[in-house]
């Protein structure tokens, strides 16, 4: 099967490795070189790197309106494109040139949690169970028809990255069988239960001691590894990246043993965290010459 692959970030680099495994990917779509590291220097993104590694030619357009570009889509000639975080918004000459459409895995239960961030919303929200959808697309964000559903429950000790890992993984899984098996009936999606999940934004980092130990434990988890939710020790920014729920009573905030901190009720007991600047350590090796106040800001 002729299949153009358009994806961007570390997340949709397993679905294009086993979809090159068994198909002829045509080429790679991918956003753009960005500015990156100290040096600022344009770094292709993971997508991009991984379809050099497979020798795949690569395309990075700003964007898909221009008519020329859209004439170099249809010219490959594809049976269908996978589309998995790619960033760009396909307009509808883009979805209709592939013979079979475009097809998107979706790191949700759909109709749950549409958008940019349904990882993320899904822990911070304390859904018990998350899946990925693979979707056929359409002009609407995340409206498309199911063709394919799997799921995962959601650990209590599952963050992003745990979770982001797992959803990447299922999702390379369950586009492999949907390529071979199509064309395949697609169901249209619920009307009832949709939920958006919009784009994280860093103002919902900082933690709030005076919420229930349940609300701060998924802020943390939902948060790590990025943009990590953070709180003040003394005069430093610190960010908190794992933790679980553990009793505890006392003035929100208020520092006990264990690196165990009071919340509006219960508390939560933090197994990593960051100092500016550091790498992400476990609270031994974090608080190794430096006490922690008896009060977190």
């Amino acid at each position: 099967m002729r299949v153009i692959f358009m994806g961007t970030p570390d997340f949709s680099v397993p679905a294009l490795r086993a979809i090159a495994a068994r198909h002829y990917v045509v080429a790679v779509y991918s956003q753009p070189p960005r500015a990156a590291g100290r040096g600022q220097k344009p770094r292709p993104s993971p997508v991009a790197l991984a379809a050099q590694d497979l020798g795949i030619p690569v395309r990075t357009p700003a964007r898909l309106r221009d008519p020329q570009d859209q004439a170099d889509f249809a010219a490959l000639d594809a049976d269908v494109a996978v589309v998995v975080a790619y960033g760009l918004i396909l307009p509808q000459p883009v979805l209709d040139a592939p013979r079979l459409g475009c097809l998107n895995i979706h790191a949700s239960i759909l109709p749950r949690w549409r958008g940019a961030a349904p990882i993320h919303r899904a822990i911070l929200a304390g859904d018990a169970e998350t899946g990925v959808a693979i979707m056929q697309m359409e002009a609407g964000l995340d409206t498309g028809p199911v063709l394919a559903l799997t799921r995962t429950p959601i650990a209590a000790d599952d963050t992003t990255a745990s979770l982001h890992d797992r959803l990447s993984a299922m999702g390379a899984d369950l586009i492999c069988d949907v390529l071979d098996r199509l064309p395949l009936p697609a169901v249209p999606q619920a009307q009832d239960g949709v939920t958006y999940a919009a784009k994280i934004d860093k103002t919902e980092a900082r933690i709030d001691w005076t919420l229930p130990a349940e609300q701060v434990d998924r802020q943390i988890r939902g948060l790590s590894p990025f943009p990590g939710a953070w709180c003040m020790i003394g005069n430093e920014r610190v960010k908190l990246l794992a933790s679980t729920v553990v009793p505890g009573q006392g003035d929100p905030g208020t520092v006990l043993p264990d690196f165990t901190i009071v919340c509006g009720s219960g508390a939560v007991r933090i197994t990593l965290a960051q100092r500016a600047g550091k790498r992400p350590m476990t609270p031994a090796d974090l608080l190794r010459g430096w006490a922690l106040p008896p009060r977190l800001g």
